[in-house]
């Protein structure tokens, strides 16, 4: 029955509010960076507020999306989005066992963390095992957000604003064993992340394939055809996200085409149970 199941599982998606200096901001995530006199690509910039955005959400009753604080000066944006849609949201950005707390308190379903669990660009089990003991499994998401080193080669999961490789490769063992310290994955193929050039289409099949929890792809998607894609490639066992294509983000990809497509992904699960 279970393996039944994850079989009528179906694509849903999940929305985003990225901050960036306390705006919300559509950006090109491979040009982060540290250094002040480079700022990163920017696409669009909101004059909507994270709470309005938020709000809308919550409005169309899209569960599960992410709040992502891109650096410092964030965290009030953050808060108000949590506050407009309570248990709605997930947060992530420079989380650790310190600073969680605050963030669930003000209403996200979960938190996000990549960065925190890593050290010296390797997976740290005694940071891992704090975080749980601090948050629990079930609030806890592993940002997993990955690059590959060369042409073809395989992905690798890369932390600090996406500009550090680490050692530890998404495969079906990472996945695997990861999933018994959180809840769920969040994936940006970073290579694609904010560039409207389609997805990793490979990424996309193997996280279908190897995940044994949810997870959410987001990175490169321009069009109703490409969640299709991202449904038909992961069986349905992929989220998805989109950014910059959307028209809330100054792109050409209607948001609302989007929720009505992601509501009758639901109506078709729901036939299918029935």
């Amino acid at each position: 029955q279970a393996a039944e199941q994850l079989e009528m599982r179906t694509t849903r998606f999940r929305p985003c509010i990225d901050l960036h200096a306390g705006r919300v901001k559509q950006i090109v995530g491979s040009t982060l960076s540290d250094d002040p006199d480079c700022p990163p690509v920017t696409n669009f910039e909101a004059s909507r507020s994270s709470a309005e955005f938020a709000a809308l959400y919550r409005k169309d009753d899209l569960r599960g999306g992410h709040v992502i604080m891109l650096g410092p000066g964030n965290k009030d944006a953050a808060l108000a989005a949590l506050n407009a849609y309570p248990g709605g949201l997930q947060v992530g950005g420079g989380i650790n066992p310190a600073t969680a707390a605050e963030f669930l308190a003000a209403g996200a379903s979960h938190v996000i963390v990549t960065s925190y669990v890593f050290f010296d660009g390797k997976l740290d089990a005694t940071r891992l095992a704090e975080l749980k003991l601090a948050v629990g499994t079930k609030a806890l998401v592993l940002d997993l957000s990955c690059r590959r080193r060369e042409p073809g080669g395989p992905f690798f999961v890369v932390t600090d604003r996406w500009q550090r490789f680490t050692d530890l490769q998404v495969c079906e063992e990472t996945l695997r064993d990861l999933s018994m310290h959180c809840d769920e994955f969040l994936v940006h193929a970073v290579d694609v992340e904010g560039k409207q050039s389609g997805v990793e289409q490979e990424l996309v099949e193997a996280l279908g394939r190897w995940s044994p929890i949810g997870v959410t792809y987001a990175g490169g998607v321009r069009s109703l055809e490409d969640l299709q894609l991202v449904h038909h490639l992961s069986k349905g066992r992929v989220d998805v996200t989109v950014g910059s294509a959307l028209d809330i983000f100054g792109g050409s990809l209607s948001y609302e085409s989007v929720v009505a497509w992601s509501k009758d992904q639901g109506l078709l699960t729901y036939a299918a149970h029935s």
